[in-house]
């Protein structure tokens, strides 16, 4: 009986695909977006748009600049373990006098730092995937997530991400994209706003004007 059910349902969905019903307003599906670009620069539109969501964000005019101000945000929290699994960026930072001892355990860290993608402008995000060495869970688990970002991944939209993505991977298109949009929040307990439930309560973004690595 279940086959015949099956079949039934299977039947309607041939049936269907054969008479394809016009779409009734053929002009409303468009590549263009709803939302157009402001007139100011894209680091004040993310830093803005990312404080606005407690997001904590710092713009560096160098990496000496950044390796100063993670060392003094490390000093003044006294963390003592720092995670991080991105060689390149370790390798950076220590170029740059940022030396510390990092530790090798996630779960229980003070704060990870981890490269991006992208930034995106209009929502305040930081896009990321598992392309990334950091891989899906360091962004996450982390108490506190540190970015390091630079002013060429800048973008204004989620769909000027992607596309910058395909043309960066190609056919090894990452198996997982992720949009971290400021520390963890919930509302579903009492309709009251609980910060860092499900993920880190705190994020930093430091932009640092420079190329991309």
């Amino acid at each position: 009986m279940a086959n015949t059910a099956k079949e039934n349902i299977l039947k309607k969905i041939r049936q269907a695909l054969a008479q394809p019903v016009p779409v009734p307003f053929p002009q409303s599906e468009g590549n263009d977006s709803v939302f157009q670009p402001s007139v100011q620069e894209l680091e004040i539109e993310f830093a803005e748009n990312f404080s606005k969501l407690l997001g904590r964000f710092s713009f560096c005019a160098n990496q000496n600049e950044l390796a100063e101000q993670l060392h003094t945000l490390v000093e003044s929290r006294k963390w003592k373990n720092i995670y991080c699994v991105e060689e390149i960026l370790k390798n950076d930072l220590t170029q740059h006098q940022f030396n510390i001892t990092y530790s090798n355990n996630l779960h229980d860290c003070d704060a990870s730092i981890t490269s991006c993608e992208v930034l995106v402008a209009r929502t305040g995000s930081i896009m990321m995937s598992t392309a990334q060495q950091s891989g899906r869970t360091t962004s996450v688990y982390a108490p506190v997530h540190i970015c390091i970002a630079y002013t060429s991944q800048l973008v204004y939209d989620i769909k000027d991400g992607l596309q910058l993505m395909k043309e960066k991977y190609a056919d090894s298109f990452p198996s997982l994209i992720t949009l971290a949009t400021g520390p963890s929040r919930t509302a579903d307990i009492e309709k009251t706003l609980v910060v860092g439930v499900h993920g880190p309560k705190e994020v930093f973004c430091f932009l640092v004007e420079s190329a991309q690595q």
